[in-house]
């Protein structure tokens, strides 16, 4: 199940994000402690949960809309529990956020992730997501190593009408 966050949730954000392997949080552009968190609520931006049956995270998804003259683009936040990964639970997220982000009236969103994340690439690639620049050794990992970062772009007014013709246009807010 997907569902925006609230203040309610967020102890349960909090250990979603404990329970991210350490070299995964290298990319997490937040501070990701409670307090931080919790202010999250508070900002602007669209922010969703995946859950399990439990009400456990499974997975967390923003869109955070740029300010000023680049206020009709939005940036796309995406990470999945280590044990759900490859379950859909990642496109499924990024296909609510695209969506919501598009109810919302964003022209244009971007989402930057290391070079060697093949098959997140892939994945925001199927969802209309095409390249729009390489910056080399531009992050460093936790452990000091630079690496490449991809950024990846879906502009929606060329890329909706694909969308609905694979129906995620059609999908029904949560």
């Amino acid at each position: 199940m997907i569902t925006a966050m609230t203040a309610g949730e967020v102890d349960a954000v909090v250990a979603f994000f404990r329970s991210v392997p350490e070299g995964d949080l290298t990319f997490v552009k937040e501070d990701v402690d409670r307090a931080s968190i919790a202010g999250w609520v508070d900002r602007p931006g669209q922010r969703w949960l995946s859950l399990d049956d439990g009400g456990a995270v499974t997975g967390f998804a923003a869109v955070l809309p740029f300010t000023g003259w680049s206020d009709h683009v939005g940036d796309v936040r995406l990470i999945v529990a280590p044990l759900q990964r490859g379950t859909g639970v990642g496109t499924a997220l990024a296909r609510h956020a695209l969506t919501e982000a598009v109810r919302s009236g964003l022209k244009k969103l971007v989402v930057e992730l290391p070079a060697d994340q093949v098959h997140t690439i892939e994945m925001f690639s199927r969802l209309g997501f095409t390249g729009e620049a390489l910056l080399r050794d531009h992050i460093r990992d936790r452990a000091g190593q630079l690496r490449d970062l991809v950024m990846l772009a879906h502009l929606v007014d060329d890329g909706w009408a694909n969308l609905t013709t694979v129906g995620i246009a059609d999908e029904p807010a949560n």
